[in-house]
């Protein structure tokens, strides 16, 4: 049935109607009025700003920030330069802006690998970076020695599962990949721990462990185990092993998670690898710490931690692993809050403490200390966001603890300002690899946000300033400062 004029009048307007009420909506958020105050720090955050700051880090003379080199220590000098800059308290008279940590090192110096298969022991020279790169915490050596598959790695005969059952390791270098044979299984879990995985070859016998990944990356996350060789191979290099049997890493992979049994093996191919690395004992780290005390006299003894890793993994066999989206980005985020709320008149009642951790490549070290040793102003950590590779994409993702419910309404209210929130999840178990879980770990409500990416080229040498977008730096930063003014102040 047709429709008269009247009712296609009156359809029209009601469109029109709709339309200027779901535009008055949106531009009513869009337009919110922020404090004058609140608005000039908000206004003081710059992408190129950001930007600068990362291109400083990466820079040769910083060594590419391995925790203890030199150059990272030079590294955290110029950043607490800044904190002074902008008028941040120092977290200790006598250390000033750095809280030292113990932390020995391994510098890695030079490393071959090849690939002795068939009968006649054809040689295959194996390429750093594309074919192996040795793990960076590897003790020295020079061997040549047969292959062994052990699956995951896992041996846990108390959980009815042993990757080493049935196979002689000794005097072999062992082959698995990073995983589990179950991770719904929390007792599984101290097992993937690379430490644990390590040692485990070691007590078995084995002269090395040889991670398989789909690429090699840079890896300093565990402890020298002296006379003990460890790396990570590709794929590629993997399926060259395996090729004397005919099989694929990627069908080997796929028949652990299938079947939740070892598969293990001995192979006829040897690799010879001849490491050379420089163990350190002795080194101290440095976690770069400033704050802005709270007006409220009873809570500013609780502070807000804004915090992001500040160290990479420095230069291995001639290769540099700038680490500027990991985690340059993340440290120039929160140096732009720490610039913004150091330019308010108006502080909030709670304090703010600004943390560039050392020692996450490697465990997540300067965190874990700082946890453990919370500066004396301080009775409690109210809260911590976090900030790990937010510098590729074009948004930002966070992972908020779902209690306090505030917390995440405070994050998606303070989005209406800023447009770039593309996920919100919620942030449960037993935490991840990030700084964040030492603190969540503690049950302090966390915050952890890193951009949508994609993350190209994470822990390898193409993680340059040329893959950092200045402006997701910049909005996540403006995002994550005016929560937490909200979050601080309430």
């Amino acid at each position: 049935m047709s429709r008269t004029p009247w009712e296609d009048e009156m359809s029209k307007r009601s469109y029109v109607l709709t339309f200027i009420v779901l535009l008055f909506l949106a531009l009513s958020l869009s337009s919110a009025d922020l404090d004058r105050d609140v608005q000039r720090g908000f206004d003081s955050i710059r992408a190129m700003d950001a930007y600068s700051y990362v291109r400083t880090m990466v820079e040769p003379r910083f060594a590419e920030r391995h925790t203890r080199h030199e150059g990272y220590t030079a590294a955290a000098r110029w950043a607490a330069g800044k904190f002074k800059q902008w008028g941040l308290k120092p977290i200790d008279k006598a250390s000033g802006y750095l809280q030292p940590f113990p932390r020995p090192y391994v510098m890695v110096d030079q490393a071959e690998m090849t690939l002795l298969s068939g009968n006649n022991d054809k040689e295959t020279a194996l390429k750093p970076e594309t074919d192996f790169l040795p793990l960076l915490a590897t003790d020295s050596g020079d061997h040549t020695a047969s292959l062994v598959f052990v699956g995951w790695g896992v041996s846990a005969p108390d959980l009815g599962y042993d990757d080493y059952a049935g196979v002689d390791v000794r005097g072999k270098f062992v082959f698995c990949f990073r995983g589990l044979p179950d991770r719904r299984d929390d007792r599984f879990r101290p097992h993937d721990e690379h430490r644990h995985r390590m040692r485990t070859a070691q007590e078995k016998g084995a002269l090395g462990l040889f991670y398989i990944y789909a690429d090699p990356i840079a890896n300093p996350n565990m402890d020298l185990i002296p006379g003990f060789t460890n790396a990570i191979i590709s794929e590629k290099t993997a399926d060259r092993i395996l090729s004397e049997i005919h099989v694929k890493s990627a069908d080997l992979r796929s028949d652990l998670q299938a079947y939740k049994r070892p598969i293990s093996f001995s192979l006829e191919s040897r690799m010879r690898y001849r490491v050379s690395s420089r163990h350190f004992p002795d080194g101290t780290g440095y976690n770069v710490v400033g704050w802005i005390e709270g007006t409220d006299p009873e809570l500013k003894k609780e502070c807000l931690v804004f915090g992001g890793h500040f160290d990479h993994c420095g230069e291995h066999i001639g290769i540099l692993f700038p680490g500027a989206n990991d985690n340059a980005s993340g440290s120039a985020a929160v140096m732009e809050i720490a610039e913004a709320f150091s330019r308010m008149r108006r502080r909030p009642k709670r304090s703010l403490v600004f943390v560039l951790f050392g020692g996450e490549e490697m465990g997540l070290q300067g965190s874990s200390y700082f946890v453990e040793n919370v500066p004396a102003p301080f009775t409690r950590v109210d809260a911590m966001f976090n900030f790990d590779m937010v510098g590729e994409g074009d948004g930002v993702g966070c992972s908020v603890s779902p209690e306090p419910a505030g917390l995440k309404q405070a994050l998606q209210d303070s989005d209406i300002h800023v447009e770039a929130l593309r996920r919100v999840r919620d942030l449960r178990g037993p935490g991840g690899g990030s700084d964040y879980a030492p603190f969540h770990g503690q049950g302090i409500p966390c915050i952890s946000c890193a951009s949508n990416g994609p993350h190209l080229h994470y822990h390898r040498s193409g993680d340059t300033i040329h893959r950092v977008n200045p402006d997701v730096m910049a909005d996540t930063a403006r995002l994550l400062f005016l929560t937490g003014w909200t979050w601080a102040d309430r």
